[in-house]
């Protein structure tokens, strides 16, 4: 039996478990993206399972039913959407998830937040050229701030006591949130528009759906305070990508940390990479040795229970 990780970026993944429990199984891993769906089907010939990282690449229905020897694929963490899980189902392809952290993408957020307000990036870069002046720029403060969380699940509940610990004000705003919830994590229920104009760090924590999907746009970037952030570690579909770009441009908001795109990995030319007041990484808000070691030691304990008949932590939502 042959099985494939794919989008293995940093060639760890065998590493973090012990593949060698699942007797009689090879393991290969592909480290670069592979965009092509011709040479993707290629690369997975004769493959019974596939691990996927994330949303990295898409199951299709087109994939799935050129891969006749496919039974079962993994999808790190609980939520896919970009497996075609109805497919799966027509062609009899079992699809399982793991387990993740919250942590890490918390970790990200703030990292993003605290780079944007005390300019890390660029104080950085000039420490290095001494030709430069000793201090370039004034940092913001974030105590006595406010923090705007569009969604309060378990992530946004994290982002949200950090803040608390820095001493912001934390208001938050989703399309189902009640007072009651805001109630029990300590913040401000708000309204969108009082969210957008009164925040000074946006910081985006919703599931990506239909119900959400651009659901940060022009009128609510031109709402923002000139010297707001928006930071965005959940999804890229949350956003117009292109009134983002128009907005950092125009100077409606003084700048965005990002770890999400429509597209990644994110093309040389696209235009995110030629703004200064944008601070990106590449979609690393749950890459970490914790994580990747739950990732993977589950989808081990996935490909077993699947071989023994019992398969655990099946996906079958296909709303």
């Amino acid at each position: 039996m042959h099985c494939v990780i794919l989008d293995d970026y940093q060639g760890v993944a065998t590493s973090y478990a012990d593949w060698s429990v699942l007797d009689g199984v090879t393991v290969a891993s592909v480290r670069d993206h592979v965009d092509d769906e011709d040479v993707l089907a290629e690369i997975l010939d004769g493959a019974e399972i596939v691990v996927a990282m994330r949303e990295r690449t898409p199951v299709t229905r087109s994939l799935v039913g050129r891969l006749p020897d496919l039974r079962l694929v993994v999808t790190t963490g609980m939520r896919n959407a970009s497996i075609d899980l109805e497919a799966c189902r027509d062609y009899d392809v079992t699809v399982c998830g793991t387990g993740s952290l919250a942590s890490p993408t918390v970790e990200l957020t703030w990292a993003l937040i605290l780079g944007l307000a005390r300019h890390l990036v660029a104080e950085s870069e000039l420490f290095a050229d001494p030709a430069t002046p000793w201090q370039s720029t004034v940092g913001t403060d974030l105590a006595g701030a406010t923090l705007g969380l569009v969604g309060l699940g378990r992530i946004g509940e994290r982002v949200a006591r950090v803040g608390q610990a820095f001493g912001m004000d934390v208001a938050a705003w989703s399309p189902h949130l009640t007072t009651e919830r805001a109630a029990e994590a300590g913040v401000r229920l708000v309204t969108k528009d009082e969210l957008f104009a009164g925040s000074d760090v946006v910081s985006l924590h919703l599931v990506l759906a239909d119900t959400t999907r651009g659901i940060v746009g022009a009128p609510e970037l031109a709402a923002m305070r000139p010297t707001a952030y928006l930071v965005n570690t959940a999804r890229a579909g949350l956003v117009d990508t292109g009134a983002l770009v128009d907005a950092l441009r125009a100077g409606w908001i003084a700048g965005a940390g990002l770890d999400v795109y429509d597209e990644e990995p994110l093309p040389g030319d696209h235009p995110l990479l030629a703004l200064s007041n944008v601070l990106a990484v590449p979609h690393l808000g749950y890459v970490t040795e914790g994580n990747y070691r739950r990732f993977f030691t589950e989808a081990v304990d996935d490909i077993a229970a699947w071989r023994a008949g019992a398969p655990v932590r099946v996906l079958t939502d296909l709303s």
